[in-house]
């Protein structure tokens, strides 16, 4: 296997709000009109507060930082010239009783069949996909990333400030998300015929109504041949995002060099996930977590410098590890978007500080 076919790219959510209340506001549609005009493809989601960017296909965490960085500007520069702020925020810190669904039969579909779960506005995420193969390679990757999810949510955890006031959480986003049936840590799949069969069975249910509603945090992309991993709150910066995909990227590598072993990834309880789920969605990176290899809270700094010695021969082959070891060192000492948030907030105890700080660090480095 050599290090360019495990091709890298980012899908990155975002919120649209109001610039001086920091209320989401629903001009997705007017956003993505203006950058398609700059000659940025802005996808629509659900809400009509959410526009989501779409880097081309790397090899380099050089070149994907700087794409990243490229199209969150031109996206906050449209959003300004509709009078909206374009936010990294995973949850708004503000939000009205409800927003209007975004104009499209799928969108209405799903708010018909789901209710009000549909009408959780601006719940935003980061998708990174790797390149593999095959779909059978993408389920057995995903077996192999299960235990790795928890710690990629802590890292990059980014909402614990939510209707204006700290949740207590780092990354409320993750509780409310896995509300969705079909969200949160896939199954163990012996393989693909097995993860076919599920989708089959919660397509029949209609707890599915399309394979593109298979929100499980790893997944065979529907779209690319890639591995798409879900897990992440969106980054509150750019490096953030390009750290999360050198170390997505990594952990693909170290799985399909043992796929090629013929070794067999640990098949953990869902139990086990569920748990190791909630202590990264309470602490994120400032307390304690649980290592699902072995079912012992440990320190995430510990946990962190686990998943470390597990990927650094194939940060090394892929270039990756000074940039790796760099960010992380950095992301430690600063504190994630979560950690920001709330500093900000008990500062002085204004919303409009944190809103200030998430725009600062949303087109920052």
């Amino acid at each position: 296997m050599d290090a360019a076919e495990l091709t890298v790219g980012v899908e990155e959510e975002f919120l649209l709000v109001d610039p001086v209340t920091g209320v989401p506001v629903a001009k997705n549609v007017d956003v993505a009109h203006t950058a398609e005009q700059a000659g940025v493809d802005l996808q629509l989601e659900l809400s009509g507060c959410q526009v989501e960017t779409s880097t081309g296909i790397h090899t380099e965490s050089a070149t994907l930082l700087e794409e990243v960085y490229r199209l969150r500007r031109t996206a906050a520069c449209c959003a300004a010239k509709n009078d909206a702020r374009l936010l990294a925020v995973a949850i708004p810190p503000t939000v009205p009783t409800r927003l209007p669904i975004t104009e499209s039969p799928r969108y209405r579909r799903i708010a018909d069949n789901f209710g009000i779960l549909a009408q959780e506005p601006g719940l935003c995420g980061c998708h990174v996909h790797v390149g593999v193969p095959d779909r059978e390679t993408a389920v057995q990757v995903g077996n192999y990333l299960r235990p790795w999810l928890p710690l990629l949510l802590a890292l990059t955890a980014n909402s614990s400030i939510y209707r204006g006031a700290e949740t207590g959480y780092a990354s409320w986003r993750s509780i409310l998300w896995r509300r969705w049936p079909s969200a949160g840590p896939p199954p163990y799949f012996a393989c693909v015929a097995d993860y076919d069969a599920m989708v089959e069975m919660m397509l029949s249910s209609g707890s599915i109504l399309d394979r593109a509603m298979v929100y499980w945090d790893v997944r065979p992309s529907a779209s690319f041949p890639t591995v798409e991993v879900r897990v992440s709150d969106v980054p509150a910066t750019v490096t953030e995002t390009a750290l999360l995909a050198t170390m997505v990227r990594a952990i693909v590598m170290t799985a399909r060099h043992s796929l090629e072993r013929g070794d067999t990834a640990p098949e953990l309880s869902a139990e086990i996930l569920r748990a190791a789920y909630w202590r990264a969605a309470r602490s994120g990176l400032d307390g304690d977590g649980l290592d699902p290899l072995s079912g012992r809270v440990a320190p995430m700094r510990a946990l962190v410098s686990r998943l470390m010695d597990h990927i650094i021969p194939a940060l090394e082959e892929l270039g990756g590890k000074v940039f790796v070891t760099d960010g992380l060192a950095h992301l430690l000492a600063e504190g994630n978007g979560a950690h920001r948030q709330a500093a900000a907030l008990r500062r002085r105890g204004r919303l409009g500080d944190v809103i200030t700080a998430l725009s600062e660090l949303t087109t920052g480095r």
